[in-house]
């Protein structure tokens, strides 16, 4: 009988998992199948471009299996029972079984932290958020404001992405924090700040909202801000189906693993990317991002290989290169960074920078499951 091996979810993370096991385990005695709730890959670190109007690539799941010994299986997962190692779907056969699961369900926004959030406010978190504030953007009359709630990248990115594509429109970029670029070294905020201000992107510091309703928000000290469109960029949160089905996980539902990514709680699963509370190099855990998902989709498939094959694996290593953010198409800052993702000296801005990016959004996808 076959070893069943089945990954859930076919983000950054599970879609090289999955092409990675297939390409490893070249075996009449083991099966690898996809499950997702789509059979088109969202290139999610595009999707405020997408929002922006700008149109991407369509990406079929099919496509990027070529060649690859994976069954695809277009089904939304909506439990796991443990005990039976099954999974159930909302599509027909509705149940698939698993030997070894790979959970790569990814994340989706964090819209219920605030009151007005879910009712009113945009996202650019998933397909049909991006492809909801396009519409709403497209719309909009000369003159109108959208504020833009997060200083993070997505927030960063989001806001220049508007701004550079709807020069008519007003911008506003509201951030708890300080200032924006915290992270980054010197050099690298002074051409953030450069680069918004020349977009016309309005930043307002140490700003907190406290509810956003249909007219733009109200901060924590009563204020209000005024806004055609809010588009909420505060953070991420995962899928409850790791708790609800009994497994080890944080406060954030994220499912807690060991080294090599292997569920402390259930030995025949693993998780990997926004799911996975994994540790990086820092001994920090594992920040949400593309740039972790990928050496964690690369390595649970290097650790599933060795363990079928009777061989121990060694850790995988979560650690970081750079920080990316795009300023629109032809701008934008590459923070070189240590493994603990410490910013280093090295600083790439402007044209090089947005290029760099671009390249590196594109080598993402479409690559060698042996690389």
């Amino acid at each position: 009988m076959s070893h069943r091996v089945v990954v859930v979810g076919a983000g950054y993370a599970g879609l090289l998992a999955a092409k990675r096991l297939a390409h490893k385990l070249r075996r009449s005695d083991v099966t690898v199948t996809l499950v997702n709730a789509s059979d088109q890959f969202v290139e999610r670190v595009r999707l405020h471009q997408l929002a922006a109007g700008q149109r991407l690539a369509e990406l079929s799941l099919g496509q990027q299996l070529s060649g690859a010994s994976v069954q695809l299986v277009v089904a939304r997962v909506t439990a796991i029972d443990t005990a039976a190692r099954t999974l159930c779907m909302d599509v027909a056969p509705g149940v698939i079984g698993y030997d070894t699961l790979v959970y790569a369900v990814g994340s989706r926004g964090r819209l219920d932290d605030v009151p007005g959030v879910v009712e009113h406010a945009y996202t650019v978190a998933d397909l049909e958020q991006a492809t909801r504030l396009k519409h709403r953007v497209a719309d909009m009359a000369s003159g109108s404001t959208v504020a833009v709630v997060g200083g993070g990248l997505t927030g960063l990115e989001t806001a220049s992405e508007l701004a550079e594509s709807y020069p008519e429109l007003r911008v506003g970029l509201l951030t708890g924090a300080d200032d924006v670029g915290s992270g980054l070294a010197p050099r690298a905020r002074t051409h953030l700040r450069r680069a918004l201000d020349r977009l016309g992107v309005s930043v307002c510091p140490k700003t907190f909202v406290a509810a956003v309703r249909k007219d733009g928000l109200i901060t924590r000290d009563g204020a209000p801000f005024a806004a055609d469109t809010v588009v909420w960029t505060t953070g991420f949160r995962t899928s409850e189906l790791a708790r609800a089905a009994g497994f080890a996980t944080d406060e954030s539902g994220r499912m807690l693993v060991d080294a090599t990514l292997r569920s402390v709680s259930h030995p025949e699963v693993y998780a990997v990317g926004d799911a996975a509370a994994g540790v990086s190099v820092s001994g920090a855990p594992s920040r949400m991002s593309c740039q972790t998902a990928l050496p964690m989709g690369r390595g649970v498939a290097d650790v599933i290989t060795a363990r079928l094959t009777g061989r121990d694996p060694g850790p995988v290593r979560i650690g970081y290169i750079f920080t990316n953010i795009g300023l629109g198409r032809r701008d934008g800052v590459v923070q070189f960074t240590h493994a603990d993702d410490r910013p280093s000296r090295f600083v790439l801005t402007g044209r090089a920078a947005a290029a760099f990016k671009e390249s590196v959004v594109r080598s993402t996808v479409g690559g060698r499951p042996g690389r």
